[in-house]
């Protein structure tokens, strides 16, 4: 077989389709090999370059084939999507794989490591467990209105609500439903039982981690927040500035201009929701406080808000502490309060 130059591999549970060209482009490889053949087939073949989707199991092959050798390259979906010319089968997403991958702008997912997809998935069981607590949360309040009884809101509202459903008396709530508000009682103590244990591994790893306790500094970034980052962007140099992490993110606003008119809409929500949820979240909490005269706000933070209403106020200031966090997670230095605000004192004259 003719020298490879490129592989663009489309993969699935079972069946793994291969399209490689050589030094003049020309396509010398198109097979479909069985999950089981994959292993012995590229110990076979000289080191070369390997493009595949970022999808479910790229980051265990990135990881398998760089162990032999080969540079394997994860491209997003959305970018290899332009380069399938014709109808979709997994020979033309191979294809279009091996011809994306080539391309001097195209951007690149960088490998991750088995420890770093472990603590990912950290993150994602609490974010699931949350889900379910909020999710059954509402659950309680909705079947206690329905009896009369309500709460305030928040969750530490709740445990005095399912107390409070336990007591009444016989006539007042009927036996089924005070077994059923006790079965749900027993659930959310579990969930909460769950939740604190997944967080206390999330902070155990937040003070084990240097960059992550650098990035807790930043103000609207708390530990949750500080963990999320360095997890989910374990190769920050991959962007060239924090402007295209922010919006990498989601976090800037949709483009629509033509003809040299500017047409911004709202926000892109790209990237992963649940870093961008948390940034936007610490963000309202801060604003939170400083249109209550309370904290320390930046000069810049206090005359936006002036001009904007508090929700685009965050997203604005999410954005720009997620530019913070990329410049401290790439330089490796620590946030400097009076430097941030010297800067954003210039800003606000």
């Amino acid at each position: 077989m003719e020298k490879l130059i490129r592989i663009g591999m489309d993969t699935s549970k079972q069946v793994f389709q291969l399209h490689g060209v050589n030094e003049a482009e020309e396509p010398v490889l198109r097979k479909k090999l069985r999950r089981k053949e994959m292993v012995a087939f590229f110990q076979r073949q000289a080191p070369t370059v390997i493009g595949i989707e970022a999808c479910g199991g790229a980051h265990h092959w990135g990881r398998v084939l760089e162990g032999m050798g080969h540079q394997v390259k994860l491209l997003p979906p959305q970018y290899v999507k332009a380069y399938v010319k014709r109808g979709k089968n997994d020979a033309a997403d191979a294809e279009a794989l091996c011809e994306a991958m080539s391309r001097p702008t195209m951007r690149f997912v960088g490998v991750k490591t088995a420890e770093q997809q472990a603590a990912q998935m950290l993150a994602g069981v609490r974010d699931r467990l949350v889900r379910r607590r909020t999710q059954l949360s509402n659950a309680i309040r909705g079947y206690a209105t329905e009896f009369g009884l309500i709460a305030a809101r928040g969750v530490d509202k709740l445990e005095a609500l399912l107390a409070r459903l336990q007591a009444e008396e016989t006539e007042t709530l009927p036996a089924l439903a005070r077994e059923l508000f006790a079965s749900q009682g027993k659930e959310y103590a579990q969930l909460q039982a769950q939740l604190k244990e997944i967080e206390a591994k999330l902070m155990t790893w937040h003070r084990q981690n240097e960059t992550s306790r650098r990035l807790v500094k930043i103000p609207s970034i708390g530990p949750i927040g500080a963990t999320l980052l360095v997890i989910k962007v374990p190769h920050p140099e991959g962007f060239r500035s924090g402007r295209h992490f922010a919006a990498w993110i989601g976090l800037t606003p949709k483009d629509h201009s033509t003809a040299g008119k500017v047409r911004l809409g709202v926000i892109t929500r790209a990237g992963d929701e649940m870093l961008r949820s948390v940034l936007v979240v610490g963000a309202t909490a801060v604003i939170r406080q400083a249109r209550r005269g309370r904290g320390h706000p930046s000069p810049w933070l206090l005359e936006l808000l002036k001009r904007k209403p508090p929700k685009l106020a965050a997203v604005a200031l999410a954005n720009k502490m997620a530019r913070i966090a990329w410049k401290l997670m790439v330089s490796g230095q620590s946030y400097n309060p009076a430097l941030a605000r010297a800067i954003s004192a210039d800003k606000a004259a």
